[in-house]
């Protein structure tokens, strides 16, 4: 019998991190026919997708930061200046990066997380479903995980 020991370490390390990542990255593909699927091709990597809104100053007015893998857009970010709140921005913003994954980058659907005081409604107000909900994350808030489908845009 081989007696081995083990010793647990808590820091932060960054080059640990990439090598798990790296490790992990192949343990999924060789798990995953799909994830095999996926290297060598534009979907293999995380493309980031910015839209910015510029006020008449070229002050931030809004912005959405998300990035494109696999086929899916995910949206990270997306704010509004309470100033230009109620103008459409938002939409804008969400239907610019929607247009932009799908058609640029052949993207199929889209996923975003969002707090319950945040705007879960302005995203199933934009055909988004909710697919998680995730009770007291933090403590006394609800997150919601929500996806859409995106399909070919009628002109």
């Amino acid at each position: 019998m081989v007696s081995r020991m083990f010793r647990l370490v808590t820091e932060v390390d960054k080059a640990r991190r990439d090598l798990l990542r790296t490790r992990l990255r192949e343990t999924n593909t060789a798990a995953s026919p799909v994830l095999r699927s996926l290297r060598g091709t534009p979907h293999e990597r995380e493309f980031p997708l910015h839209v910015w809104v510029l006020d008449e100053t070229g002050g931030l007015a809004g912005g959405l930061v998300g990035h494109t893998w696999a086929t899916w857009l995910h949206v990270t970010y997306l704010w509004v200046d309470d100033r230009c709140r109620g103008a459409g921005l938002g939409s804008a913003l969400l239907a610019e990066a929607e247009r932009g994954a799908r058609e640029e980058r052949g993207c199929t659907a889209s996923r975003v997380e969002t707090w319950d005081f945040q705007a879960p409604s302005f995203y199933t107000g934009h055909g988004y479903d909710v697919v998680c909900v995730i009770p007291d994350y933090p403590p006394g808030v609800t997150e919601y995980t929500l996806t859409k489908r995106l399909g070919r845009q009628s002109v």
